[in-house]
This record gives C-alpha cells, sequence and structure tokens, in this order.
C-alpha cells in the first residue's frame, strides 16, 4: 500500500509539476488532521481492547465493542465531512492564502466519512491480530486513489492545476469506498464464525454497555491527541513555510512551488521506509497489548527490542542512500534537480521517523497513549521555531523547513526511546543495534560513491538522460547488495531468526550457507 502510495505520487507530481503538488498538499494536511479528529483514536482503542477481550476468551465483549465504536465513527465521519465541504472556502482563503486550495479541499471531503468507517472494521480485524483484510483493503484502497487520482487529474489538467489538483484529491474518496467494499464483504464472510464463538461461548462477558464508550474514550482521547500531533505540524507548516517563503523574496507562485517541492517530493520519498514501520507499529499494538495482559514482561521487552532493532536495519541505510543520491533520485522520477537539495537534508530525519512511529506503537500497546504526545509536542517546538527562523533566511529558504523537521523528531524519537526503556527495561546491545547495521550502510555509501560516476560517465554511449538513469538505479541496486552481503557477513542476521520467515525461511538460510554468507 505504502509503495503505491509512493509511485503515485511521483507520476502525479511529473503529471501537473511542483505547483500542482503544492496546491494539492495544501489540501491533504487539512484532510489528515480532521481525520484524526473523525476517528478520535477509535480504531487503536478497539484493537487494544478487543485483544485484551479475545486474550481472556471474551467474544461477546469484543464483538460489543466493535458495534459502540462503529456507531460513533459513523456519526463523527459524517459531521467532520460535512463540516469540510462547507467550511473548505474559509480554510483556503485564510489558511493556505491560495484560493485555488478551494477545490481540492472541497474533492477530499467525502474520503473523511468513508476511511473513518472503514477505520472501525480495521480496528476489529487488527484487534485479533489478522492483520491480512487490513492489507487487502488497504492495498485495494490505493490502487483505487491512484488510478481515478490520475485519471482525474489528468482529466481535468486544461482546466487549470487546481482542477488536477481536485481531481488528484477526490482520488481519496474512490480509493476509500473501494476498500470500505472490501471490508465489508470479509466481514461478512467472517461473521458466521465468530458469531459462532460467541454463543458458544462459557466464560461470563465482562464488558457492560455502560462502560464500553468510557473505556474507549479514556483510551482514544489521548491517542487522539497524538494522531493531531503530526497533521497539525503539517498545518503549522502549511501557514508558516509560504509565509516565511513571501520574506525571503519569493512571489506566491514560486513559494507555492517550493512547497511542493518538500511536501510532494522530498517528503514522499522520505516516508517510503516507513512501508515497513508503519506495519510494523499497526502489529505491535495488539501484540504488546496481549502480552502485557497476559503478564508477560519477557515478550514485551523481547517484542519491543525486534521492532527498534528492525526498524535501525532499515533506516540506517536508507538515511545514507537517501542523502548520497538526492539530486540523481529527483531527477529520476520528478525531472526536478531543486528538489534533489530539499531531499538531502530531509533524509536525515529517516532515523528519527520510523524511530518515533515505532517506538509509538509500543508505548501505546503498553497503555501509556500520553507519552507519544507529550514526546511530539517537544518536537513540535523545537520544529516550529527552526522553521520559522531557518526559512525565512535566503540562503536556506525551504531547506530550512526541512531541518526543522529532522530536529522535531529526532527530539521525538530520541525521548520516545527513553520512555519505552524505562518502562519495558528493554535491553541495549550496541553491537547488534547500531554498531553492525551501520558499519554496512558506511561500506555501502562507499561502494555507491564508487559506482555512480563510473555509470554516470557512460553518458557518451548512453546519452545524458539515459546514462544519469542508468547509473541512479545501477548505484541503487549495488548499495542494496552491498549492505545485505556487508550485514550478513558481520553477522547481522542469525540463522534462527531467518528460520521465522514463512515459505522462505529454510530455502534462503540453505542458499546463504552454500555462499557462506551467514554466521551464528
Amino acid at each position: 500500500m505504502r509503495f503505491v502510495g509512493a509511485f503515485f505520487r511521483i507520476f502525479l507530481a511529473v503529471l501537473i509539476g511542483d505547483e500542482g503538488m503544492g496546491l494539492f498538499q495544501m489540501a491533504y494536511p487539512v484532510y489528515v488532521s480532521l481525520l484524526a479528529v473523525s476517528t478520535a483514536g477509535v480504531p487503536i482503542a478497539i484493537s487494544k481492547l478487543v485483544a485484551e477481550n479475545l486474550a481472556y476468551g471474551n467474544y461477546r465483549g469484543a464483538y460489543k465493542i466493535f458495534r459502540v465504536a462503529l456507531a460513533l465513527l459513523g456519526i463523527s465521519g459524517l459531521v467532520v465531512s460535512l463540516g469540510l465541504y462547507f467550511g473548505a472556502d474559509f480554510i483556503a482563503k485564510v489558511i493556505t492564502q491560495d484560493s485555488r486550495a478551494y477545490y481540492p479541499l472541497i474533492s477530499i471531503s467525502p474520503a473523511i466519512f468513508l476511511v473513518t468507517v472503514m477505520s472501525a472494521y480495521r480496528g476489529f480485524f487488527q484487534g485479533q491480530q489478522q492483520m491480512i483484510p487490513t492489507a487487502l483493503s488497504q492495498i485495494i484502497e490505493q490502487v483505487g486513489r491512484a488510478a481515478s487520482a490520475l485519471l482525474l487529474a489528468a482529466l481535468f489538467l486544461p482546466s487549470g492545476l487546481e482542477f488536477a489538483a481536485a481531481g488528484a484529491s477526490f482520488g481519496a474518496a474512490a480509493g476509500a469506498f473501494c476498500g470500505l467494499a472490501l471490508l465489508l464483504l470479509i466481514s461478512l464472510r467472517q461473521r458466521k464464525e465468530f458469531i459462532g464463538k460467541l454463543h458458544s461461548q462459557r466464560i461470563p462477558d465482562r464488558e457492560k454497555a455502560d462502560k464500553i464508550i468510557p473505556r474507549i474514550v479514556n483510551l482514544a482521547v489521548p491517542i487522539t491527541l497524538g494522531s493531531l500531533v503530526m497533521p497539525l505540524i503539517a498545518i503549522v507548516d502549511l501557514f508558516l513555510v509560504p509565509r516565511r517563503l513571501h520574506d525571503a523574496g519569493f512571489d506566491t507562485s514560486r513559494a507555492t512551488a517550493l512547497y511542493g517541492q518538500l511536501t510532494g517530493m522530498a517528503s514522499p520519498l522520505v516516508n517510503i521506509p516507513t512501508i515497513v514501520t508503519v506495519a510494523l507499529a499497526i502489529s505491535l499494538v495488539p501484540a504488546i497489548s496481549e502480552a502485557l495482559a497476559l503478564k508477560k514482561e519477557k515478550l514485551i521487552q523481547e517484542r519491543s527490542y525486534l521492532a527498534v532493532r528492525l526498524t535501525l536495519l532499515l533506516a540506517l541505510p536508507s538515511t545514507f542512500g537517501l542523502f548520497l543520491l538526492a539530486e540523481p533520485i529527483t531527477i529520476l522520477l520528478f525531472q526536478n534537480a531543486e528538489a534533489g537539495r530539499v531531499l538531502a537534508v530531509l533524509s536525515l530525519g529517516v532515523v528519527f521517523l520510523t524511530l518515533f512511529q515505532v517506538t509509538s506503537a509500543i508505548l501505546q500497546g503498553l497503555g501509556r497513549t500520553m507519552t507519544p504526545v507529550t514526546s511530539m509536542l517537544w518536537g513540535a517546538a523545537v520544529k516550529t521555531i527552526l522553521t520559522w527562523q531557518l526559512t525565512a533566511l535566503p540562503a536556506l529558504h525551504i531547506s530550512g523547513a526541512a531541518l526543522g523537521t529532522v530536529a522535531g523528531f529526532g527530539v521525538a524519537a530520541l525521548l520516545n526511546l527513553y520512555r519505552v526503556h524505562a518502562l519495558t527495561g528493554m535491553p541495549f546491545r550496541p553491537l547488534e543495534l547500531l554498531a553492525k547495521p551501520l558499519l554496512a550502510s558506511l561500506g555501502m555509501a562507499a561502494a555507491v560513491q564508487m559506482i555512480y560516476p563510473q555509470l554516470a560517465a557512460l553518458h557518451p554511449l548512453l546519452g545524458q538522460s539515459l546514462a544519469g538513469k542508468a547509473a541512479t538505479l545501477g548505484s541503487v541496486f549495488a548499495g542494496v547488495l552491498v549492505f545485505g552481503m556487508l550485514f550478513l557477513l558481520l553477522g547481522g542476521v542469525r540463522r534462527s531468526e531467518l528460520l521465522l520467515l514463512p515459505r522462505i525461511g529454510k530455502p534462503l538460510v540453505s542458499l546463504l550457507e552454500k555462499l557462506h554468507l551467514l554466521r551464528g
């Protein structure tokens, strides 16, 4: 789902350019903020409460929680969706200061109701630790969104950038409809089996109807505050960045284009590593909740440590790769060399962004839902101050906003990591956790720096454009290969861990042992 979303933004950016992406991105933070309000943290609350009830075999209580939450989400989603539709003109004129943003805002408003209802079903499935329904619905939603958004953007582009951005925004509603339809179908197919377990239940139902809403609210409100922090930071960027770019000497059109480079080009690429960490975070909440309910402290430590280790294993090489190949990547994907400067700065925050996501999920699973909120508020304060100061400097301009983002996530991630360690006793094994992936990343970086110039030098044979593309893609694939080999040779992954992989574990271990690449 995240891959489809990343490539959708790449194609959209090529289609409507940086200014068009700026208009599209002016609607998106508002949409995400209101979506956080309408869902109100209820899906994560459903996931946690359902997991706890099923741990005790209380199917009646789990189903009761789902039905109450579905009703709450349906009402809140409808109210917020209508609020955005009728308030779009005010938001466009007062917050974005670009009246063209009105059309993307009204186009995206129906998506809020559909996604809000869909989130109730996802929370119910995730509470049962069934990730396949969520995954399938997300894939269908994202494919439907991407296809309809690109088609509508292309159809409306001759009428103007604002209408093309509106067509792209409506894709969110089309995709949400497809995802919800699939979840309803899966729910109907599984309903008979779940109801059968519910009727055969022998233990008493611990969930009292009049207690469900307070329990959901108690969990959902702090999660909502946490969910709102990120979108509100995007709103702050939407409010501050264009203004400070004006102060740096740029006109409205140029400021919108630079804002599009930051939010529509560099940010989606930096978010690609979160493909893994977002999925990991979704799985962690019920997994940690279950271990906590059963008082398995060792299991909590093991799951927390493994999640942080996997995060660093992914984030460190991603940071090096995006930093070193920033400009070639933005030329390859967007035909925009200028966006490479922003990407290089923003890539430094990959480690912090992914760590914050995973540690937040661990803390939510532990019931410490306010802790990530507090961490992100400190981070947001640092980011806002730096964005205000640095973006207005002509020498930095949009890179100043990117630096503020990196610093903000750095503060939030480190505070979260400290709290996870304090609460769980999660071990820090520096050699395994940091040193091995860092050494492999440095080796990968050296290989990329040697390979890219060699491939780029083929331009007399291939032509400038083709040689540049070949050099970028070749360097990326070589970097992945070198990192993997170095990490294995350093003993970064154990045989027992690879055997846990479904289906491919045994053949992979056998192959690596034949190549003498597996140690331990």
